[in-house]
């Protein structure tokens, strides 16, 4: 099996950003004491799947192809581009979100239409956040690569 994905880094890269979101669907689970079916499709949170999916692929194909590789290279590049807009705009929007939020129920307090929608607010992430996931995907692509012969 280990041999399997060996050959399909994007696979890896796929099942570690799947298996992240599995922990954050379960934790949220035993946090509430209820199943919140959304936290599988959401973005933002601790770990991010993000960080650990594109940290899967990256580290994937470095055990592929080499570290000198150019495909290698250009996999990190745009790891670190992921990587820096989770923690950078995504997170900013998500903040600006909250204070639109905030503004919205102060100002039309009384003209608030039930059941109308907020801007969703938890859009990017810490830097731990994406530490975290980074960290996992890495891990999870080790753990995935072919033996060494």
């Amino acid at each position: 099996m280990r041999e399997w994905f060996g050959d399909r880094p994007w696979l890896t890269a796929l099942l570690a950003g799947l298996l992240v979101q599995i922990m954050k669907f379960l934790a949220d689970w035993g946090r509430h004491q209820r199943p919140n079916f959304r936290i599988l499709t959401s973005t933002g949170g601790m770990p991010s799947s993000h960080s650990a999916g594109v940290c899967a692929l990256t580290t994937a194909i470095g055990l592929r192809e080499g570290f000198t590789s150019a495909l290698f290279g250009v996999s990190l590049y745009f790891s670190l581009i992921v990587m820096y807009d989770a923690t950078g705009l995504r997170r900013n929007a998500g903040m600006q979100a909250a204070v639109l939020n905030r503004i919205v129920d102060e100002v039309f307090i009384h003209h608030r239409r039930a059941g109308e929608t907020r801007l969703k607010e938890l859009l990017g992430h810490t830097p731990l956040e994406v530490l975290v996931g980074a960290g996992l995907g890495i891990l999870f692509a080790v753990a995935l690569a072919p033996p060494v012969r």
